[in-house]
């Protein structure tokens, strides 16, 4: 599932609000294992790199 979810990600990030809600919902509904979640944020900070996007991620990965 956390290949999916990579894949999604890569194709919704040139749109911001897309890229939000798909990141909030593999978050939440799609990864049960905080070793999953983990990976995610790792993967999602080392692939992008804009502000727009960390802003997204740091919100969406602390709550």
């Amino acid at each position: 599932m956390l290949e999916y979810v990579k894949m999604i990600l890569e194709k919704v990030s040139f749109d911001l609000v897309v890229f939000e809600k798909e990141l909030r919902k593999s978050i939440h509904s799609y990864l049960p294992s905080a070793d999953e979640i983990e990976s995610l944020r790792q993967w999602c900070y080392n692939k992008f790199d804009s502000s727009e996007h960390l802003r997204i991620m740091k919100v969406c990965f602390s709550a």
